[in-house]
């Protein structure tokens, strides 16, 4: 190493150390104070997700998701924590075996949906809410069966009159549960 490229690395090194140092003290009491630590809740909010549990959903998504849920007479909640778990809120998400979009949708469920474009979040949204609709009404207003058809398929539910034994099924039933009642809490439902 030699001495200006160990000169370069100590500059860099007091660079980052400067910035997270405080430039000034942080407010002590009064309405400062009170100032900064609404701002600092505030962001650590936006970034932890509410006190809930239920992780934020990009402003743009929520607002597509409460028109189609509204549309379809499907719980807001509901949709939210599927789209949680399933694509984290990634439009361009793409599983393993070729599922797309937010909502996960398989190309050939996603045709049968109208969805053109699995990757358009308005489109895979509106499938998504118009799928999870029709898998209620298939198990008589049951969440945990219409989350497991939506993971393992109709058939397998249909096979084992209930949730599949499938370890993955049981645990994604169980997790889109879990974000499912932190939403409702969140939206106060």
């Amino acid at each position: 190493m030699t001495l200006e490229s160990l000169q370069s690395t100590l500059d860099r090194i007091a660079e980052i150390r400067d910035r997270f140092e405080p430039t000034a003290p942080l407010p002590q009491g009064g309405p400062e104070a009170n100032r900064f630590d609404n701002a600092l809740n505030q962001a650590l909010s936006n970034t932890q997700g509410s006190s809930n549990g239920a992780p934020p959903v990009p402003g743009e998504l929520d607002d597509l998701i409460d028109n189609q849920a509204n549309t379809q007479g499907v719980d807001a909640s509901l949709i939210k924590a599927i789209i949680k778990n399933e694509s984290n809120f990634n439009p361009k998400a793409v599983s393993s075996v070729g599922a797309q979009g937010l909502m996960q949708l398989m190309p050939g469920t996603a045709a049968g949906l109208g969805v053109h474009n699995s990757f358009d979040p308005a489109q895979n949204i509106a499938g998504g809410a118009k799928y999870v609709k029709g898998l209620l009404e298939k198990y008589h207003q049951s969440v945990p069966k219409a989350l497991a058809a939506y993971n393992a398929g109709p058939g397998a539910v249909d096979r084992y009159n209930g949730i599949p034994p499938y370890a993955e099924t049981t645990n994604y039933v169980q997790k889109v549960m879990q974000s499912y009642k932190a939403y409702q809490n969140a939206d106060g439902s």
